[in-house]
């Protein structure tokens, strides 16, 4: 079973041209849901064009996620439906029927990398999904007649529950009830909330000039927020230590911590939050440095430390959302990308300096970061 997300990404657009790839806050249309599911548990992402300018454009972008399908002319016109060009794909596709279909829309860029994980959670306890928001308009029908509230009983905002409306952002279903039902959604069908900003269709240039401005506020200019933080884990070698191998005369390994870090964890601790280490290696010496700071967590010879940080969320009872993550090399890659807050150190390699809206602390490791790290945090639930 495979995880597909799909988007459709027609040339053809009468109120603005080449809309997908329209630049939008400095980024081609298309690039932010692709940045957010290339993040997500998604395990392929289809972009479905007519169009070579298109095409070239998705592929610049490198994300090792992302393919393009080439779709026929007749199901990129003005008429031509969502369902014809995903009926299309999974009939050329070979892919299973007990694969999950995400239809997902270029025109809904506040999409982010948790809304994605938390909607295909959803999923496994309905046959579909799909995302609304609520609008809390009072709607009309042409006849005069008020369709979401009473004329007589008029609510004051802040007590109206209001609507829910499809935002266009998330569908999900199985392959199999695509090609039964030759429709997005069917079935048992679950209702994934999102903001009520998130529902602004991407139409009009003044739809545009509006959502820049929303997409500014709420998502690339938004401060880190720690209020969601649980649980702080750090990385061993090259966090904590220096990264460098040191050997005794009788050829023992010895590391060197750092004792600011040591309190960091304790500081931590002390106003309510859990602490922990992840390593790849398992050695002795990283258990007994763990035992004498009285860590909460501590996990060695982690190969996958994304599944074991999952696994341990499921266990626990907490989001993956709600762990920050300090890493410094490839190995911490993958769950770096998916905590709630992540770090590094100053000399982190390239590729882990390159995760979106990481945090580039000043020190190295061995020096102290995670003691940076953490006043950041501490200072951050002060000023609450």
């Amino acid at each position: 079973m495979s995880i597909l997300a799909f988007i459709p990404a027609r040339g053809g657009s009468k109120s603005i041209p080449l809309k997908n790839i329209k630049m939008f806050c400095g980024k081609p249309l298309i690039y932010w849901n692709l940045l957010s599911l290339q993040k997500s548990s998604v395990d392929k992402i289809i972009v479905a064009t007519d169009s070579n300018q298109i095409k070239n454009t998705v592929l610049s972008f490198s994300f090792s996620k992302v393919e393009v399908y080439n779709r026929n002319y007749e199901n990129a016109t003005d008429d031509a439906s969502s369902e014809s060009v995903m009926l299309e794909y999974i009939e050329s596709a070979n892919i299973l029927d007990s694969d999950t279909f995400i239809l997902v829309q270029a025109t809904s860029p506040f999409t982010q990398t948790n809304n994605f994980d938390e909607a295909l959670e959803l999923f496994e306890s309905f046959d579909s999904v799909v995302s609304c928001s609520i609008t809390k308009r009072f709607f009309w029908n042409e006849n005069g007649i008020a369709l979401n509230y009473d004329i007589n009983k008029r609510k004051k905002r802040q007590d109206f529950k209001g609507t829910l409306i499809e935002n266009g952002a998330i569908y999900i279903n199985s392959v199999k009830n695509i090609k039964e039902n030759r429709n997005r959604i069917s079935g048992k069908i679950g209702i994934y909330r999102m903001p009520e900003y998130t529902s602004i269709e991407l139409d009009e240039e003044l739809d545009w000039i509006t959502a820049e401005n929303i997409m500014n506020k709420y998502i690339i200019n938004e401060k880190l927020s720690f209020n969601n933080i649980k649980v702080i884990l750090s990385d061993v070698d090259g966090v904590l230590t220096d990264g460098g191998m040191y050997y005794s005369e009788n050829g023992n390994e010895i590391k060197k911590f750092c004792v600011y870090d040591g309190m960091a964890f304790r500081l931590l601790q002390q106003s309510g939050y859990k602490v922990g280490i992840i390593t790849t290696e398992d050695m002795n010496l990283n258990r007994r440095r763990a035992k004498k700071l009285n860590l909460d967590y501590d996990f060695h010879g982690a190969n996958d430390k994304l599944m074991i940080i999952q696994n341990f969320c499921k266990k626990e009872g907490f989001k993956i959302s709600q762990v920050a993550y300090i890493g410094d090399d490839i190995n911490c890659y993958e769950l770096l990308s998916k905590v709630g807050i992540a770090a590094c150190p100053k000399n982190a390699v390239d590729k882990i300096k390159n995760i979106p809206k990481i945090f580039h602390l000043s020190k190295c490791g061995g020096e102290g970061v995670l003691r940076e790290f953490a006043e950041l945090i501490l200072n951050n639930q002060n000023s609450k």
